[in-house]
This record gives C-alpha cells, structure tokens and sequence, in this order.
C-alpha cells in the first residue's frame, strides 16, 4: 500500500506496459492499494496493461481517499496485440476497480474477459473491441456545486470528441466522480484521449496546468 500524507501532491504513472503473458498453471495477480490523505491529491496516470494470449492474470486497484483529497487515475486494458496479429484467443483477466471517499464507494467497477466468451463480441459487453479503459477524476464531496460539475463534465466530453469517430467513449458524472469509459482497437488512441481529459481537468480541479511526465517520452 502507498499511503500520500495530508496536503502531499503526487503524480505516479509507469515507465512502460504492465504485461500479463502466457499462465504457465497459477494465475498471476496485481494488487494496488493507495491511500490519499486530507487535502492531498494524487493522479495515477499508469501505461496500458497488456494482457497477452494465453494469460489468466487479474488487477486489482483501490484507491481510499479522506475527506478533501483529490485524485485522478486511469487505467488501460488492451487483449491481445492485435496489430501484430495475436489476438487474445485462450486465458482469462479479471479486473477490479475501486473508488472510496471517507469510507464511502464512489465506484467499484469489475470486468471480467475470458477468450471466447460472448460477452466480448456482443453489443452490451466489449462489441469486439480489444482495449477497455477506464479514466476519473474525484469533483469534491457529493453534494458539492453542480454548476462546477457540469462545467467539468463539458469540458471532459469536449477534450474527448475526436476520439469518437474510431472509440466508444463516454463521460458521466456519478455523485462526486466524472467517469470516462473508452471501447476501441488502439490503446494509444485510449491514452490520448485520457491525456485530453487530463490536460482539460487538472486546471479546473486542481488549479494547474497539465504537463506530461518526461518518461512517457523515453
């Protein structure tokens, strides 16, 4: 678990791709567990996780935030490598997602992806995308002003409309958290539009500019 104390600004990503390959029998597990303190904020902006053929893994992320803390966080699922024509065809991924504010959930949030299931080819699942992404963002305790929610919401739907032509994206406010979620073939696109939604929120919730880490570029 890592715990960012009171008032602490942190921003965490990743220097590459998390990668679940091939099972060799026991599953393989990635457990997350961060802690923000009052008034701290942190932005976990982590690289995509690919999980490769054959892989039975799972992600598990929990976030617990105190009253006044502020976060941003995303993270992108890519099955397979379809550009390199090795879809995800045998194994299974499980992924858990949690969001709690003062004890409370904001979101817990579980996808479940096995090769060969339906729920990946039908319209109400994956509709035969291969990445899955997910992007929020806390806006103050519910209850809080709706006029400040709404205008962040617009400005999250604007930083990702151009990536609609080629995604399933959306954005909702869901008591005091602005989800993003993002179906699509290309888990570069998925990053860029979060990078959009990012840059376009950080100003509003955090009172400052967004500036990419210096290791995306390495």
């Amino acid at each position: 678990m890592l715990f960012f104390g009171p008032c602490a600004k942190a921003l965490a990503t990743t220097p590459a791709a998390g990668k679940f390959y091939r099972s060799a029998g026991e599953p393989a597990r990635v457990d997350q567990h961060f802690r923000v303190g009052a008034g701290a904020s942190l932005e976990w902006l982590p690289q995509e996780t690919i999980v490769y053929d054959g892989a039975v893994a799972a992600l598990a992320t929990r976030v617990e935030l105190t009253p006044g803390a502020c976060f941003f966080g995303w993270e992108i699922i890519c099955l397979g490598l379809a550009a390199s024509n090795k879809p995800f065809v045998h194994g299974e991924f499980r992924q858990r997602l949690e969001i709690w504010q003062d004890a409370r959930p904001l979101l817990i949030e579980n996808l479940r992806c096995r090769a060969g299931d339906r729920s990946l080819i039908a319209p109400w699942g994956l509709s035969g995308h291969t990445v899955a992404a997910t992007f929020v963002c806390t806006l103050g305790a519910p209850g809080g002003p709706e006029p400040f929610r709404q205008a962040a919401l617009a400005a999250a739907r604007e930083a990702v409309s151009p990536f609609t032509r080629d995604n399933l994206v959306a954005a909702c406010l869901c008591d005091g958290l602005l989800v993003c979620r993002l179906h699509g073939r290309d888990s570069a696109a998925a990053k860029k539009a979060f990078i959009a939604a990012w840059r376009a929120l950080r100003p509003l919730t955090l009172g400052r500019l967004a500036h990419p880490p210096r290791i995306w570029a390495t």
